[in-house]
């Protein structure tokens, strides 16, 4: 079982509301879908700063909030806020006072992790922490991101950036997609897509992904009874699911929910499920795993039925030749 997460959202006066609220309901949204699973909270969160009560950029008083904390749960997340203007000035007491408690951090990746939502990357930058790195920012402060983060490589035009324990992203909305993928990195991708709907949010790509999970494909509806389905398909594609069982889950017949799957999520149910299938072999594949036990993890009846499913949807590579690729790095060690 994973020790939760302790993420600490540092807030400063006038903290960008929709810059800490969004990817706090999305990770209290995890916990809430691992609840229902009957699985334990993935993440802790506290809200901190210098001072114990600031206003908010839209004017709302935050109060009650922690101390900056001095001794450090493992594993964390410091997540930095930005705030509204042209440019981020930390001169006051708090400000300083947040330079100075920053520059104490030791990170390192699944123990202490930074994440800088928009101009929070500027903070970071001015605490010395993006040295070496390379980070991203929200359009308008890439210019300040520059001059401000000594040794910092800017990076443009990318919804957010990791550096080993350090993520930034592009701002506001940005800070959302972030917070999805490192929840799908820890809990899983289907869990990713499950908070993704219950936030009515179109899910974009990654980092680096050259195309969606295909457990966030197909999901940019606002169907219950087919999210219902997806749901449960994608948290066990390994069972033998048929169409009249995913129908049942929707309370309509066979032929309704093929017609449901084609209007809103523009695929076959059966299409779906082999592309979570799929999925899963690859994973297993690039693992290690030997063909024959790919396909029994993913869900296929046999590793024929594997081969022929990886030919019809065109990859370029064999199911044979991904797992010797894979397995070539470890032997040359």
């Amino acid at each position: 079982m994973q020790t939760p997460v302790q993420v600490f959202f540092v807030l400063l006066p006038h903290s960008l509301a929709l810059d800490w609220a969004g990817p706090a309901e999305a990770l209290r949204m995890a916990n809430q879908c691992l609840e229902q699973q009957g699985r334990p909270p993935a993440f802790k969160l506290h809200f901190t700063g210098p001072v114990a009560e600031v206003p908010t950029s839209v004017g709302l008083r935050v109060t009650g909030l922690e101390p900056l904390p001095q001794a450090w749960p493992m594993p964390s997340w410091v997540v930095l806020i930005g705030q509204p203007g042209d440019e981020v000035r930390l001169d006051d007491a708090p400000g300083r006072a947040l330079v100075h408690w920053l520059q104490g951090l030791r990170l390192q990746a699944d123990r202490q992790e930074l994440v800088a939502i928009c101009a929070g990357a500027v903070v970071a930058g001015l605490a010395g922490l993006l040295a070496g790195r390379h980070a991203t920012t929200h359009h308008a402060h890439l210019e300040e991101l520059r001059r401000k983060a000594s040794g910092c490589e800017v990076v443009s035009n990318r919804l957010f950036v990791q550096d080993g324990p350090v993520w930034t992203s592009a701002g506001v909305t940005t800070g959302i997609d972030l917070m999805l993928h490192r929840i799908s990195v820890r809990c899983g991708p289907a869990l990713a897509a499950e908070v993704a709907q219950n936030l009515a949010l179109a899910l974009r790509r990654g980092p680096d992904d050259p195309e969606l999970s295909p457990f966030l494909l197909h999901r940019n509806h606002l169907h219950p009874g087919l999210h219902r389905v997806q749901d449960a398909v994608s948290r066990e594609p390994q069972r033998p699911w048929t169409v009249p069982a995913m129908a049942s889950l929707a309370a309509t017949s066979p032929r309704h929910l093929t017609r449901l799957f084609e209007q809103h999520a523009g695929v076959a149910p059966s299409h779906y499920l082999r592309g979570l299938r799929l999925a899963l072999a690859e994973a297993a594949l690039a693992a290690g795993h030997p063909v024959a036990r790919a396909a029994e993890l993913a869900g296929f009846s046999s590793d024929v039925q594997l081969r022929r499913s990886w030919q019809a949807t065109g990859r370029a590579a064999t199911p044979r030749a991904l797992r010797t690729a894979a397995r070539e790095p470890r032997a040359n060690r």
